[in-house]
This record gives C-alpha cells, structure tokens and sequence, in this order.
C-alpha cells in the first residue's frame, strides 16, 4: 500500500504500479479529496486519513500489508502505525519526517490554505511545486518537472485546504517509530531540502529494525524522479529484510 505526497494523486506512483508488480501487488488509492476521492465533511485528520487506508484493506479482503507513503503520505503511514499497528507487515517512509511542525510552518500551511480556497492553485505551483521537484530534475527531466506540474495544478483546493490543516496538527512521531515491531524502510532524495537527509537518517535510527537508503540525484519526489533506484530499494527491502521477519 503506497500513499501519496502533498498535493498530489496516486497517479505519482504509475512507475511503482509497473515495476514493483513482479515482486507483490501494489495498491495505490487517492487519499482523501485528492484524485477520485471524496473529501467529506470531516474535520481535518491524519489519523482520519489512516483510518481510510483500514478501510479500503477490509475492502480488498487484506488482513495486513506493507505500507508506505511519501511526504504527507508518510504521515498517514506514521499514524496508521499508530492505530493499526497489528495490520503492518512493514513500513516504507519515504521523503518524510517524524517531528511536528514549528509555528512558523503550521501558520504557513493556514496561510496557504486560505489562498488556495480563495484564488485556487496558483499559490501551490508559486510556493510548493518549486521544493517538490530536486535540481536535477529541473535541469535534465523537463518532462517529468511538467508532469508534477500538471498535478499540482489538478489538486482540489478543498483537499489542499483539508490536508494542510490536518498535517499542521500532526504530533511528533518519534515514539511510534521506536514503537515499531516490524521492518523500516527510510528513503530519501539526497537532494531533499524539504524533508532532508538528516531528517531521514533520524528516522531510520529511531525505529529498532530501520535502514536508511539515499538517492542521489533526487529531491523530495524520489519515486516520481527516480523511479528505477526507488523500486530497486523497495524491492531490496521486501525480498530481504521483510522476508526474514516473515513467519
């Protein structure tokens, strides 16, 4: 199960769709109000959104899985290690982070959520596409900088206003990591200023059973930028350290 980042769709994980179904089925689903989700009219809640992801496993018939997320989708997997943590098989972060955020950053999530609501997605494509995508990407991959692009500018700004508020409230995660009992894969982007590598290697440390692997070349949209080396990492890790605590 792979959860998306902010403020995109499960359509950023089309190469993990193709390339990791050789080695396990895949699931991808929209969080809630991003791409065919409907957002509801609950207030704003990771652990909500956590909860989503219980829902759809008791859909698809699935006791327990390995789930993964990517920036906010990071947060969603955190809490549902929280509030689900029998159902977890194994857990992928990637380009995330385990601590709360400052002040300064929740007043700024508000701020852009009432921009978006007020004038739609130009502040996103102005103020957040910019730090999603690496240096490297910028420079040689146009095509996939256009394609993120187009996905920012997709996002409903009732879900952007939704899920800023509800990442703006997200506790520190730290204990749930230390808590886990299950595998931890950390990935980040080695070019990654929004959720560092220091910030990565943190969480790989705090967790009993954590690895930590970098992607050169990349910045916080590791699977959309590097696709190849993000799969060969996941696939690494389902095949040996996840097999081994298997019974």
């Amino acid at each position: 199960m792979l959860l998306h980042a902010f403020p995109l769709s499960s359509a950023m994980w089309l190469a993990q769709r193709e390339g990791l179904a050789r080695v396990c089925r895949v699931i991808t689903p929209d969080l809630r109000g991003f791409g065919g989700s409907r957002l509801g009219d609950d207030e704003p809640s990771l652990d909500l959104m956590a909860d989503d992801v219980a829902a759809l496993l008791d859909e698809e018939g699935i006791d327990k899985a390995v789930i993964g997320g990517l920036s906010m989708g990071g947060y969603v997997t955190m809490a549902f290690c929280r509030r689900h943590p029998d159902r977890v098989l194994g857990v992928i972060l990637a380009d995330t982070k385990a601590s709360p955020d400052p002040p300064q950053a929740r007043e700024n999530r508000e701020r852009i959520a009432q921009a978006v609501l007020a004038s739609g997605s130009e502040v996103l494509v102005r103020e957040v596409l910019p730090g999603l995508i690496g240096p490297t990407t910028k420079e040689r991959r146009a095509m996939v900088f256009g394609r993120v692009k187009g996905l920012v500018q997709s996002a409903p700004p009732g879900a952007v206003a939704w899920a800023q508020r509800a990442m703006a409230a997200r506790p520190d995660s730290t204990d749930t990591l230390a808590a886990l009992k299950v595998p931890l894969l950390v990935i980040v982007g080695e070019e990654d200023e929004l959720s560092p590598p220091s910030d990565a290697a943190a969480m790989a440390k705090a967790a009993p059973d954590g690895r930590l692997e970098v992607i050169p070349k990349a910045g916080h949209l590791t699977a959309v930028e590097q696709p190849e080396a993000f799969n060969a990492a996941v696939t690494e890790f389902l095949r040996t350290e996840l097999r081994n605590h298997l019974p």
